[in-house]
Protein backbone atom coordinates (compact mmCIF):
# COMPACT_ATOMS: atom_id res chain seq x y z
CA UNK A 1 0.00 0.00 0.00
CA UNK A 2 1.08 3.60 -0.92
CA UNK A 3 2.23 5.22 2.31
CA UNK A 4 1.15 8.25 3.51
CA UNK A 5 2.30 11.76 5.49
CA UNK A 6 0.92 10.55 8.74
CA UNK A 7 2.53 6.98 8.58
CA UNK A 8 5.79 8.61 7.92
CA UNK A 9 5.59 11.30 10.56
CA UNK A 10 4.73 8.40 13.19
CA UNK A 11 7.46 6.28 12.30
CA UNK A 12 10.33 5.43 14.80
CA UNK A 13 13.00 2.33 14.34
CA UNK A 14 14.37 1.43 17.71
CA UNK A 15 17.22 -1.18 17.08
CA UNK A 16 17.39 -1.41 13.60
CA UNK A 17 16.92 0.53 10.45
CA UNK A 18 12.89 0.00 9.09
CA UNK A 19 11.49 0.49 5.32
CA UNK A 20 8.32 2.05 4.52
CA UNK A 21 7.35 1.01 1.47
CA UNK A 22 5.48 2.94 -1.10
CA UNK A 23 5.62 1.07 -4.61
CA UNK A 24 7.59 0.78 -7.68
CA UNK A 25 10.97 0.61 -5.60
CA UNK A 26 10.61 3.63 -3.79
CA UNK A 27 11.17 3.28 0.06
CA UNK A 28 11.58 5.67 3.15
CA UNK A 29 14.94 4.19 5.39
CA UNK A 30 14.38 5.69 9.04
CA UNK A 31 16.92 5.20 11.16
CA UNK A 32 17.27 4.44 14.71
CA UNK A 33 18.98 8.15 15.22
CA UNK A 34 15.52 9.04 13.80
CA UNK A 35 16.59 10.09 9.97
CA UNK A 36 14.54 9.73 7.60
CA UNK A 37 15.97 9.00 3.87
CA UNK A 38 14.21 8.28 0.36
CA UNK A 39 15.91 5.73 -1.88
CA UNK A 40 15.03 3.83 -4.98
CA UNK A 41 15.83 0.30 -5.75
CA UNK A 42 15.70 -1.14 -9.35
CA UNK A 43 17.25 -3.58 -11.74
CA UNK A 44 18.81 -2.50 -14.71
CA UNK A 45 20.68 -4.95 -17.12
CA UNK A 46 19.49 -7.85 -14.87
CA UNK A 47 21.49 -6.48 -11.57
CA UNK A 48 19.71 -4.68 -8.53
CA UNK A 49 20.85 -1.42 -7.86
CA UNK A 50 19.92 1.66 -5.82
CA UNK A 51 20.29 5.93 -5.85
CA UNK A 52 19.43 7.85 -2.62
CA UNK A 53 16.72 10.67 -3.42
CA UNK A 54 17.16 12.78 -0.58
CA UNK A 55 15.80 13.40 2.61
CA UNK A 56 12.42 13.78 4.25
CA UNK A 57 10.59 16.31 5.11
CA UNK A 58 13.21 18.62 2.67
CA UNK A 59 12.32 15.99 0.05
CA UNK A 60 8.37 15.15 0.19
CA UNK A 61 6.30 11.86 -0.28
CA UNK A 62 4.95 14.01 -3.49
CA UNK A 63 8.56 15.21 -4.85
CA UNK A 64 9.99 11.74 -3.95
CA UNK A 65 7.44 10.02 -6.43
CA UNK A 66 7.79 12.58 -9.03
CA UNK A 67 12.01 11.48 -8.86
CA UNK A 68 10.83 7.79 -8.87
CA UNK A 69 8.90 8.43 -12.03
CA UNK A 70 11.74 10.18 -13.55
CA UNK A 71 14.18 7.55 -12.37
CA UNK A 72 11.95 4.65 -14.38
CA UNK A 73 11.63 6.20 -17.59
CA UNK A 74 15.53 6.80 -17.91
CA UNK A 75 15.54 2.84 -17.48
CA UNK A 76 12.44 2.46 -19.75
CA UNK A 77 15.25 3.94 -22.62
CA UNK A 78 17.93 2.29 -21.72
CA UNK A 79 19.11 5.01 -19.07
CA UNK A 80 20.97 4.14 -15.97
CA UNK A 81 19.85 6.83 -13.74
CA UNK A 82 22.91 6.18 -11.01
CA UNK A 83 25.39 6.53 -13.84
CA UNK A 84 23.07 9.72 -15.47
CA UNK A 85 23.49 11.00 -11.64
CA UNK A 86 27.31 10.17 -11.87
CA UNK A 87 27.78 11.72 -15.17
CA UNK A 88 25.77 15.07 -14.38
CA UNK A 89 28.09 15.07 -11.66
CA UNK A 90 31.12 15.14 -13.58
CA UNK A 91 29.85 17.52 -16.16
CA UNK A 92 29.11 20.21 -13.07
CA UNK A 93 33.26 19.91 -11.95
CA UNK A 94 33.89 20.89 -16.02
CA UNK A 95 33.37 24.26 -15.14
CA UNK A 96 34.34 27.02 -17.93
CA UNK A 97 37.50 28.09 -15.47
CA UNK A 98 39.17 24.56 -16.07
CA UNK A 99 38.85 24.01 -19.02
CA UNK A 100 39.93 27.81 -20.07
CA UNK A 101 42.93 26.82 -17.90
CA UNK A 102 43.69 23.96 -19.86
CA UNK A 103 43.68 25.79 -23.15
CA UNK A 104 45.69 28.52 -21.97
CA UNK A 105 48.08 25.65 -21.25
CA UNK A 106 48.12 24.37 -24.42
CA UNK A 107 48.38 27.91 -26.05
CA UNK A 108 51.62 28.77 -24.19
CA UNK A 109 53.57 26.03 -26.50
CA UNK A 110 52.43 28.24 -29.87
CA UNK A 111 51.42 32.13 -28.66
CA UNK A 112 54.48 35.09 -28.19
CA UNK A 113 54.42 35.42 -24.60
CA UNK A 114 53.13 39.08 -24.65
CA UNK A 115 50.00 37.32 -26.92
CA UNK A 116 49.59 34.83 -24.12
CA UNK A 117 49.87 37.15 -21.24
CA UNK A 118 46.97 39.24 -22.87
CA UNK A 119 44.84 36.54 -23.29
CA UNK A 120 45.24 34.88 -19.71
CA UNK A 121 44.79 38.85 -18.57
CA UNK A 122 41.47 39.09 -20.49
CA UNK A 123 39.84 36.06 -19.88
CA UNK A 124 41.16 36.52 -15.70
CA UNK A 125 39.68 40.54 -15.84
CA UNK A 126 36.28 40.04 -17.94
CA UNK A 127 35.65 36.54 -18.17
CA UNK A 128 35.83 34.61 -15.51
CA UNK A 129 34.40 36.92 -12.62
CA UNK A 130 31.09 36.11 -14.64
CA UNK A 131 30.95 32.16 -15.86
CA UNK A 132 34.25 31.28 -14.29
CA UNK A 133 32.36 28.92 -11.78
CA UNK A 134 29.78 27.83 -13.79
CA UNK A 135 29.60 24.71 -15.35
CA UNK A 136 30.58 25.02 -18.89
CA UNK A 137 27.64 22.61 -20.54
CA UNK A 138 25.23 25.31 -19.01
CA UNK A 139 26.80 28.35 -20.10
CA UNK A 140 24.49 30.53 -22.11
CA UNK A 141 25.14 32.83 -25.16
CA UNK A 142 23.64 35.09 -22.78
CA UNK A 143 26.03 34.63 -20.15
CA UNK A 144 28.89 35.34 -22.58
CA UNK A 145 27.54 38.55 -23.51
CA UNK A 146 26.60 39.87 -20.15
CA UNK A 147 30.65 39.49 -19.37
CA UNK A 148 31.43 41.48 -22.83
CA UNK A 149 28.89 44.44 -22.01
CA UNK A 150 30.71 46.08 -19.12
CA UNK A 151 34.08 46.28 -21.62
CA UNK A 152 31.85 47.88 -24.15
CA UNK A 153 30.45 50.06 -21.86
CA UNK A 154 34.07 51.19 -21.35
CA UNK A 155 34.67 52.07 -25.40
CA UNK A 156 36.87 49.14 -25.47
CA UNK A 157 35.30 47.52 -28.65
CA UNK A 158 38.33 45.90 -29.79
CA UNK A 159 38.94 44.33 -26.26
CA UNK A 160 35.14 43.26 -26.51
CA UNK A 161 35.76 41.09 -29.53
CA UNK A 162 39.00 39.86 -28.87
CA UNK A 163 37.87 38.62 -25.65
CA UNK A 164 34.70 36.93 -27.26
CA UNK A 165 37.20 35.30 -29.56
CA UNK A 166 38.86 34.19 -26.76
CA UNK A 167 35.52 32.54 -25.34
CA UNK A 168 34.92 30.74 -28.78
CA UNK A 169 38.52 29.30 -28.98
CA UNK A 170 37.91 28.15 -25.54
CA UNK A 171 34.52 26.55 -26.36
CA UNK A 172 35.79 24.98 -29.03
CA UNK A 173 38.12 23.04 -27.30
CA UNK A 174 36.00 22.00 -25.23
CA UNK A 175 33.95 20.67 -28.08
CA UNK A 176 36.88 18.47 -28.91
CA UNK A 177 37.33 17.44 -25.83
CA UNK A 178 33.76 16.10 -25.34
CA UNK A 179 32.79 18.58 -22.94
CA UNK A 180 30.54 20.62 -25.33
CA UNK A 181 28.33 20.27 -27.89
CA UNK A 182 28.94 23.26 -29.64
CA UNK A 183 30.53 27.17 -29.94
CA UNK A 184 28.22 29.19 -28.18
CA UNK A 185 30.08 32.58 -29.25
CA UNK A 186 28.07 31.85 -32.61
CA UNK A 187 25.54 32.89 -31.43
CA UNK A 188 26.79 36.21 -30.51
CA UNK A 189 27.84 37.58 -34.22
CA UNK A 190 26.05 41.36 -34.27
CA UNK A 191 25.68 41.23 -30.92
CA UNK A 192 28.71 43.59 -30.25
CA UNK A 193 29.46 47.06 -31.29
CA UNK A 194 31.72 46.74 -34.25
CA UNK A 195 35.68 47.52 -33.47
CA UNK A 196 36.83 50.01 -35.60
CA UNK A 197 40.23 49.42 -36.78
CA UNK A 198 43.21 52.01 -35.16
CA UNK A 199 46.46 51.63 -37.02
CA UNK A 200 49.12 52.49 -34.78
CA UNK A 201 50.62 56.06 -35.53
CA UNK A 202 54.07 56.18 -37.65
CA UNK A 203 55.66 58.44 -39.66
CA UNK A 204 56.13 58.11 -43.31
CA UNK A 205 56.89 60.75 -45.09
CA UNK A 206 60.50 61.03 -46.30
CA UNK A 207 61.18 64.41 -44.79
CA UNK A 208 59.14 63.55 -41.41
CA UNK A 209 61.40 60.30 -41.29
CA UNK A 210 64.71 61.81 -41.42
CA UNK A 211 63.79 64.46 -38.78
CA UNK A 212 63.33 61.10 -36.28
CA UNK A 213 66.43 59.78 -37.27
CA UNK A 214 67.98 62.91 -36.24
CA UNK A 215 66.40 63.96 -33.01
CA UNK A 216 67.22 59.62 -32.27
CA UNK A 217 70.44 60.44 -32.77
CA UNK A 218 70.31 63.27 -30.52
CA UNK A 219 68.44 61.37 -27.45
CA UNK A 220 70.16 62.37 -24.22
CA UNK A 221 68.77 59.10 -22.34
CA UNK A 222 70.24 55.70 -20.87
CA UNK A 223 72.28 54.48 -23.72
CA UNK A 224 70.55 50.66 -23.98
CA UNK A 225 67.76 52.70 -25.00
CA UNK A 226 69.34 54.84 -27.53
CA UNK A 227 70.75 52.03 -29.42
CA UNK A 228 66.66 50.37 -29.09
CA UNK A 229 65.72 53.75 -30.61
CA UNK A 230 68.41 53.37 -32.99
CA UNK A 231 68.19 49.78 -33.98
CA UNK A 232 64.05 49.37 -34.48
CA UNK A 233 63.87 51.32 -37.55
CA UNK A 234 66.85 48.91 -38.95
CA UNK A 235 65.29 45.55 -38.17
CA UNK A 236 60.93 46.90 -38.12
CA UNK A 237 60.19 43.88 -36.03
CA UNK A 238 57.10 44.22 -33.11
CA UNK A 239 58.45 45.91 -29.70
CA UNK A 240 58.08 43.25 -28.07
CA UNK A 241 60.50 40.94 -30.05
CA UNK A 242 62.83 44.06 -30.09
CA UNK A 243 63.40 44.42 -26.18
CA UNK A 244 63.08 40.34 -25.82
CA UNK A 245 65.72 39.87 -28.38
CA UNK A 246 68.78 38.01 -26.65
CA UNK A 247 72.68 37.49 -27.83
CA UNK A 248 72.45 34.41 -28.27
CA UNK A 249 69.98 34.94 -31.21
CA UNK A 250 72.18 36.98 -32.73
CA UNK A 251 74.69 35.36 -35.37
CA UNK A 252 77.73 38.41 -35.77
CA UNK A 253 79.23 35.94 -38.83
CA UNK A 254 76.24 35.28 -40.79
CA UNK A 255 74.68 38.70 -39.71
CA UNK A 256 71.57 37.51 -39.32
CA UNK A 257 69.23 37.78 -35.82
CA UNK A 258 67.63 34.89 -35.86
CA UNK A 259 64.24 34.94 -33.06
CA UNK A 260 62.95 31.79 -32.15
CA UNK A 261 59.16 30.74 -32.91
CA UNK A 262 57.79 30.58 -29.53
CA UNK A 263 58.48 34.54 -29.22
CA UNK A 264 56.99 35.12 -32.57
CA UNK A 265 53.21 36.50 -32.56
CA UNK A 266 52.78 33.75 -35.48
CA UNK A 267 54.54 31.29 -33.76
CA UNK A 268 57.23 30.51 -36.54
CA UNK A 269 60.97 31.08 -35.91
CA UNK A 270 61.78 34.38 -38.20
CA UNK A 271 65.14 35.79 -39.45
CA UNK A 272 66.50 39.33 -39.58
CA UNK A 273 69.20 40.12 -42.24
CA UNK A 274 71.18 42.54 -40.51
CA UNK A 275 72.50 45.61 -42.45
CA UNK A 276 76.05 47.08 -41.45
CA UNK A 277 74.45 50.01 -40.17
CA UNK A 278 72.53 47.69 -37.53
CA UNK A 279 75.62 45.18 -36.84
CA UNK A 280 77.73 48.48 -35.76
CA UNK A 281 75.05 49.34 -33.15
CA UNK A 282 74.92 45.82 -31.90
CA UNK A 283 78.54 45.34 -31.55
CA UNK A 284 78.75 48.90 -29.95
CA UNK A 285 76.04 47.27 -27.33
CA UNK A 286 77.78 43.88 -27.11
CA UNK A 287 80.89 45.70 -24.80
CA UNK A 288 77.58 47.00 -23.10
CA UNK A 289 75.56 44.55 -22.22
CA UNK A 290 77.10 41.27 -24.11
CA UNK A 291 77.37 39.57 -20.52
CA UNK A 292 74.09 39.63 -19.54
CA UNK A 293 71.07 37.34 -21.45
CA UNK A 294 69.45 40.06 -23.32
CA UNK A 295 70.59 42.73 -25.52
CA UNK A 296 68.33 45.28 -24.23
CA UNK A 297 68.24 44.76 -20.50
CA UNK A 298 65.85 46.03 -17.68
CA UNK A 299 67.92 49.21 -16.10
CA UNK A 300 66.83 47.51 -13.01
CA UNK A 301 67.80 44.49 -13.40
CA UNK A 302 69.26 42.32 -16.53
CA UNK A 303 67.58 39.36 -15.67
CA UNK A 304 64.59 40.86 -17.72
CA UNK A 305 64.36 42.87 -20.65
CA UNK A 306 63.45 46.61 -20.87
CA UNK A 307 60.27 47.41 -20.00
CA UNK A 308 57.40 47.45 -22.89
CA UNK A 309 56.94 51.34 -22.19
CA UNK A 310 60.87 52.07 -22.54
CA UNK A 311 60.21 53.08 -26.10
CA UNK A 312 57.34 54.83 -26.69
CA UNK A 313 57.96 56.93 -23.38
CA UNK A 314 61.45 57.89 -25.17
CA UNK A 315 59.49 59.45 -28.04
CA UNK A 316 57.44 61.01 -25.75
CA UNK A 317 60.82 62.52 -24.49
CA UNK A 318 61.76 63.13 -28.17
CA UNK A 319 58.38 65.28 -28.66
CA UNK A 320 56.85 62.39 -30.80
CA UNK A 321 53.02 61.90 -29.22
CA UNK A 322 50.99 59.13 -29.40
CA UNK A 323 49.06 60.44 -32.43
CA UNK A 324 52.32 61.06 -34.20
CA UNK A 325 54.73 58.02 -33.64
CA UNK A 326 54.94 54.68 -31.66
CA UNK A 327 57.09 51.73 -31.12
CA UNK A 328 54.91 49.44 -33.50
CA UNK A 329 55.54 52.63 -36.27
CA UNK A 330 58.60 51.51 -37.37
CA UNK A 331 56.94 48.99 -39.22
CA UNK A 332 54.55 51.40 -41.25
CA UNK A 333 57.10 53.16 -41.68
CA UNK A 334 59.47 50.43 -43.36
CA UNK A 335 55.99 49.11 -44.78
CA UNK A 336 55.19 51.96 -46.13
CA UNK A 337 58.14 53.32 -47.89
CA UNK A 338 59.43 49.71 -49.39
CA UNK A 339 56.41 49.35 -50.82
CA UNK A 340 56.54 53.07 -52.81
CA UNK A 341 60.09 52.29 -53.47
CA UNK A 342 58.86 48.91 -55.54
CA UNK A 343 59.95 46.49 -53.89
CA UNK A 344 58.05 43.06 -54.09
CA UNK A 345 55.20 43.06 -51.78
CA UNK A 346 55.84 39.68 -50.53
CA UNK A 347 59.63 40.51 -49.50
CA UNK A 348 58.40 43.09 -47.19
CA UNK A 349 55.48 40.58 -45.47
CA UNK A 350 58.28 37.99 -45.07
CA UNK A 351 60.15 40.41 -43.30
CA UNK A 352 57.42 42.22 -41.14
CA UNK A 353 56.67 38.14 -40.32
CA UNK A 354 53.10 38.36 -41.75
CA UNK A 355 51.08 35.16 -41.39
CA UNK A 356 50.86 33.06 -44.81
CA UNK A 357 47.79 31.38 -45.22
CA UNK A 358 49.38 29.10 -48.06
CA UNK A 359 51.36 26.96 -45.08
CA UNK A 360 53.77 25.68 -48.61
CA UNK A 361 54.20 28.87 -50.30
CA UNK A 362 55.06 30.20 -46.91
CA UNK A 363 57.77 27.23 -46.56
CA UNK A 364 58.52 28.25 -50.23
CA UNK A 365 59.17 32.03 -49.54
CA UNK A 366 61.19 31.61 -46.06
CA UNK A 367 63.62 28.87 -47.78
CA UNK A 368 64.25 30.90 -50.99
CA UNK A 369 64.09 34.33 -50.49
CA UNK A 370 66.54 35.12 -48.23
CA UNK A 371 69.11 36.93 -50.57
CA UNK A 372 66.88 39.19 -51.74
CA UNK A 373 65.39 39.96 -48.46
CA UNK A 374 69.39 40.93 -47.61
CA UNK A 375 69.60 43.14 -50.36
CA UNK A 376 66.45 44.88 -49.81
CA UNK A 377 67.37 45.47 -45.57
CA UNK A 378 70.69 46.98 -46.65
CA UNK A 379 68.80 49.12 -48.90
CA UNK A 380 66.90 50.05 -46.90
CA UNK A 381 69.52 51.13 -44.30
CA UNK A 382 71.27 53.20 -46.38
CA UNK A 383 67.89 54.83 -47.53
CA UNK A 384 67.83 56.20 -44.28
CA UNK A 385 70.98 56.88 -44.18
CA UNK A 386 70.21 59.42 -46.95
CA UNK A 387 66.99 60.76 -45.41
CA UNK A 388 68.98 61.16 -41.85
CA UNK A 389 71.09 63.48 -43.66
CA UNK A 390 68.88 64.89 -46.33
CA UNK A 391 67.11 67.59 -44.44
CA UNK A 392 65.22 68.93 -47.52
CA UNK A 393 64.66 65.61 -49.40
CA UNK A 394 61.51 65.42 -51.31
CA UNK A 395 59.54 62.39 -52.31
Amino acid sequence: MALTELEIRAAKAVEKPLKLFDGGGLYLLVTPGGGRWWRLKYRYEGKERGISLGVYPDVSLKRARICRDDARRMIAEGIDPSARRQADKNARAVTFELVANEWLELQAKKLAPVTLSKARWMISEFVLPHIGSRPIHKVTPADVLAALRPIEARGKHETAHRTKQYVGQIFRYAVATSRAERDITADLRGALTPATTKNHAAVTDPVAIGALLRAIDGYCGQPVTHAALKLAPLVFVRPGELRHAEWSEINFDATEWRIPGERMKMGDPHIVPLATQAMRILRDMHQLTGRSRYVFPSLRTSARPMSENTINAALRRLGYGTDEMTGHGFRAMASTCLNEQGWHPDLIELQLAHSERNKVRAAYNRATRMVERRKMMQAWADYLDVLRISSDLKK
